[in-house]
């Protein structure tokens, strides 16, 4: 796509974190179980390096029934004890146990009929916020988007779902655009949410 130079300075040299640069952060995602194992990934993250959770995706994917909320929603304490003893994934009780009750929390916006794809991207009036930052540190951690979204997904019972694991989300989804205006991911990430 580019060379290393002009990228986000973020991802630096990483093959695997350069991929996910070039190919997934910023692109705007729509599919509801898509969204779902995105916001699962970024609450997992909680403490830790990016990098950290991308290496373990697949091993998340494993461990959760391919971020499936209808099958994660029936994991019972014996599965959540199983995960404990995962190494392919963070073993962190209350991490573990966050999947199951997002997964959970899923279902209960669908039994009401609610799209999960449509209850996110309200936040934004359904179209990624276009943003034109220079330098890396002008891109805030936290907006009023992510904040009202955060409170949002918490009262629909929704953990590890703070304003600042929310508005990665939010980057990371499409929903704002952050690449630098130098990176040409910029241009590519706002031409697809015309």
């Amino acid at each position: 796509m580019t060379q290393d130079s002009e990228r986000c300075p973020w991802c630096g040299t990483d093959p695997l974190y350069v991929h996910y640069h070039d190919t997934v952060w910023g692109r705007p995602e729509y599919d509801d179980q898509a969204l779902f194992e995105k916001l699962c990934l970024d609450g997992q993250q909680a403490g830790l390096s990016w990098i950290t959770i991308l290496r373990k995706q697949q091993g998340y994917r494993d461990a959760y029934a391919g971020f499936d909320p209808e099958a994660i929603a029936r994991f019972t304490e014996q599965d959540e004890a199983r995960l404990m003893q995962n190494p392919e994934i963070i073993r962190n009780r209350l991490k573990v146990r966050s999947v199951v009750t997002n997964a959970r929390s899923f279902l209960k916006l669908q039994e009401r009929g609610i799209e999960f794809s449509t209850f996110l991207w309200q936040f934004v009036d359904g179209k990624p916020i276009q943003n034109h930052w220079q330098r890396f540190e002008e891109v805030p951690a936290i907006t009023k988007e992510s904040e009202t979204m955060s409170k949002a997904l918490k009262k629909a019972g929704f953990t590890f779902v703070g304003p600042t694991i929310v508005y990665a989300f939010m980057q990371a989804t499409g929903m704002v655009n952050d690449h630098l205006v130098h990176c040409p991911a910029h241009h590519e990430c706002f031409t697809l949410s015309q």
